[in-house]
């Protein structure tokens, strides 16, 4: 049985697990299509542009140019915290779907700009909705204002709605999982703390979930696993909410026992990159 080690860091208290482990993902070939770029494509599976560009030999600003043939790896960990429902990891950017007491999907997601961050809290499905009207919250009204936009109080369902054609409502007063029609923001942080999903993801998901679902949102920023083949990956994201995140004393202590078992100097360079890519870090033998 793969082992995962993870730090969840949430209101300012750690808590270290080995509960299960397994990466999400895959590495593939992707051709690009017209129109596409890097946040774009990065948006669309769950990849920061930058890991993109470097994993490709290209410049982050290059054109793309329709047919080019990219590499990609979208593999994340999965953080253990719950056997059914929804997990969302804030720092990680991606959405785990969990049935029957197994590990089921991955999506990608846009949550709260820090300045207005998606809160870590444990909820429940309260309502599940398609072509929900946006009303629009105060908060944001007053935000339309100083920003000298118009002021909107109500947004119908069409092509307009930031909502998309889907909402699961959740039990944190006034937040909710919901599409989008600004594809190239998920997996950023932009949102007003509501979570954002490509509209083809959350299609997929939005069957498969009912009102009274439980759900978890962390804050992980650093994860640790080992795989069933026995090789050791650390992924590292940063730390967006400024929660004064300790990455390299958290992965020794978590990595414990298997540190022998880590090239600390790849392991390093990935905290340093803190770009999202689920990174082998074991040591091959016969080197120091």
């Amino acid at each position: 049985m793969p082992i995962i080690l993870f730090i969840w860091m949430a209101l300012f208290y750690t808590c270290a697990s080995a509960e299960s482990g397994m990466l999400s993902g895959s590495e593939f070939e992707y051709k690009v299509a017209p129109g596409d770029y890097l946040i774009k494509i990065g948006a669309r599976f769950g990849i920061s542009a930058k890991t993109i560009a470097r994993k490709n030999g290209i410049g982050y600003d290059d054109i793309l140019f329709p047919g080019k043939r990219l590499k990609l790896d979208n593999r994340h960990i999965v953080p253990e915290g719950l056997s059914d429902g929804i997990l969302i990891n804030l720092p990680q950017g991606m959405l785990f779907f969990f049935s029957e007491g197994k590990f089921q999907a991955a999506y990608p997601v846009g949550l709260g700009k820090p300045s207005w961050a998606t809160p870590e809290s444990d909820f429940k499905v309260v309502n599940l909705q398609e072509n929900k009207a946006w009303i629009v919250p105060k908060s944001i009204q007053q935000e339309m204002q100083r920003e000298g936009k118009a002021v909107l109080t109500k947004v119908p369902p069409g092509p307009d709605n930031p909502l998309g054609k889907h909402w699961i409502g959740l039990s944190i007063n006034g937040y909710g999982i919901h599409g989008t029609i600004a594809p190239a923001s998920v997996y950023h942080f932009q949102s007003h703390g509501c979570i954002r999903m490509q509209e083809e993801d959350i299609a997929a998901l939005f069957p498969r979930v009912k009102t009274g679902m439980k759900g978890r949102i962390v804050y992980v920023p650093l994860l640790l696993a080992v795989t069933g083949s026995g090789r050791i990956f650390i992924e590292s994201h940063p730390d967006i909410y400024k929660r004064k995140f300790e990455y390299l004393k958290t992965a020794h202590e978590l990595a414990g026992p298997l540190g022998a078992r880590v090239n600390w100097e790849l392991a390093e360079e990935a905290i340093a990159r803190s770009d999202g890519a689920a990174q082998d870090v074991t040591l091959e033998e016969g080197k120091p």
